[in-house]
């Protein structure tokens, strides 16, 4: 018994630490669900701000352009002298043995050379006095230390010309991240744009659908009065429906718009914004083809970088030639081995050897001078890649003179079409009025307010696209010309 009813405790038991648990699980759950991710104001300025901030492409770019200032700064370490130290302990396998002949000084062979009263050598200092020399045989130690230093230095024309190029390569760095930084801002500032013409796009949708919930209202009320028949009353109601799959749509469209955004800023992919509306009102802005083109001609970023690159082409040709040059190379060397003469004796100067010199050298590379050398078809392939570059060059700036005029007459053809486009809305307005008025006296069917009030929806959406579109041009004006956003469109009161 005792054994049923511990058992049956341990189920109970286990029972009611599982609902526990589960319930628990749950209401995290629930807490950590109901949790949305707080909605991120920005303006325009400031989601630029922060994209140039955290961009991961533009970091990756700063990065290079870090490495090579690096470069550019270190460039004279290239004048820093090699210094090579090195010693060697040396064990023979087999022992040797050293032999020459040793002299016997002794009395001179000749009484001549001595002085009678003092028995001096009568010699010149210097000169040996003795019998004459007797072969000898050593055993010579195994072991042996040496020690090296050398030191060298080249010097020629091209090192001179690759710190230059090094100078003009951190150059080109600066331009590529600029423009970088230009497209960036540009990508920004216009998806911005297109996700406030989705919001505006949208509460146009919403306004629709509330007039269209009006009408089927209407409609009800007045199949109720006999006034329509049910037909009209069903139709408004399949129109009242059909709108919806159209904001729902479009509401999928802003929500993957803002996605992309959340990655130009380095925000989580789900992270909703709340956009700063601009105005309605354009300022349309005059130019001058003429001037637009000069300015883009010389601050296009394009067209700066590859200005660059034709630079560091040229300097990477002379370097080349001056390869070709006679270079100066300086080195010294010294060299110490301890060659002990006696194993029971270490350390002892006389066991040092040393030798060094110093050498100057002046020469050139004959066979660089050959004209189907490598080194003279180096110097022929960047003179072709110069060329190409240079063609490149001119072709940019055709192009950019034909998409600065391009731009300019898009802008032109947007604010005459603002301006037909204003008037559009405006009487689709009073047709739309109109026609629900003539539908409440019951002059008018419900198709007939159907129709006015898509086309004032089309000539809303029309208008609200012209005048973005007059904004996205001006970025793309700004980036073309070289100049900071906003210059252009601060001119007038439009989108500030």
């Amino acid at each position: 018994m005792n054994l049923k009813k511990n058992r049956r405790f341990i189920v109970l038991f286990c029972l009611a630490l599982f609902t526990v648990i589960s319930a628990n699980i749950q209401a995290q759950s629930a807490e950590s669900g109901g949790q949305a991710k707080q909605t991120v104001r920005l303006s325009t300025s400031e989601a630029v701000e922060r994209a140039l901030r955290n961009n991961l492409s533009l970091e990756s770019t700063r990065t290079s352009v870090a490495t090579k200032r690096r470069a550019s700064e270190m460039s004279w370490n290239q004048f820093i002298p090699s210094i090579s130290v090195n010693g060697i302990f040396q064990l023979d396998n087999e022992k040797s043995t050293a032999s020459g002949m040793i002299p016997l000084e002794q009395i001179p062979l000749n009484p001549l050379y001595t002085n009678p009263l003092t028995g001096a050598s009568l010699l010149p200092p210097g000169v040996p006095n003795f019998y004459g020399v007797v072969p000898y045989s050593v055993d010579v130690p195994q072991w042996r230390i040496v020690g090296n230093v050398q030191v060298s230095l080249s010097l020629s024309a091209a090192m001179f010309e690759n710190m230059r190029r090094l100078r003009l390569d951190y150059e080109g760095g600066l331009l590529t991240y600029e423009k970088a930084k230009a497209q960036l801002e540009r990508d920004v500032r216009k998806a911005y744009h297109s996700m406030l013409l989705l919001q505006e796009n949208i509460n146009l949708l919403r306004s629709s659908f509330e007039n269209v919930e009006r009408q089927v209202q209407m409609a009800y009320a007045n199949y109720s009065a006999g006034l329509v028949p049910e037909l009209t009353y069903l139709q408004a109601r399949v129109s009242r429906e059909n709108m919806r799959p159209m904001i729902d749509q479009a509401e999928n469209g802003l929500k993957l718009s803002m996605a992309q955004f959340a990655m130009f800023l380095g925000f989580d992919y789900d992270t909703p914004f709340e956009l700063v509306p601009v105005s309605s009102n354009v300022d349309f802005i005059p130019f001058d083809v003429a001037d637009m083109i000069r300015q883009a001609s010389a601050k296009k970023p394009d067209i700066l970088e590859l200005r660059q690159t034709i630079l560091m082409l040229e300097s990477a040709r002379k370097a080349q030639v001056y390869a070709i040059t006679p270079y100066l190379n300086i080195s010294w060397g010294s060299n110490s081995a301890f060659i002990p003469l006696d194993d029971k004796k270490f350390f002892t100067w006389d066991d040092w050897n040393r030798s060094g010199s110093l050498s100057i050298t002046l020469g050139t590379s004959l066979h660089s001078l050959l004209p189907w050398g490598s080194s003279i078809q180096g110097v022929k392939n960047l003179d072709d890649q110069i060329t190409t570059a240079s063609i490149g060059l001119a072709q940019l700036i055709r192009g950019t003179e034909i998409e600065i005029y391009s731009i300019i007459l898009s802008l032109e053809r947007a604010r005459i079409s603002a301006e037909v486009q204003a008037q559009t809305v405006d009487l689709a307005e009073q047709s739309r009025r109109l026609t629900e008025e003539a539908y409440r006296a019951g002059i008018q069917d419900y198709s007939q307010v159907q129709n006015a009030e898509q086309s004032l929806h089309q000539a809303r959406v029309q208008m609200i696209e012209l005048q973005f579109n007059y904004l996205n041009s001006l970025i793309d004006l700004e980036y073309a010309i070289g100049v900071p956003f906003g210059t252009l469109s601060s001119k007038g009161d439009a989108f500030k």
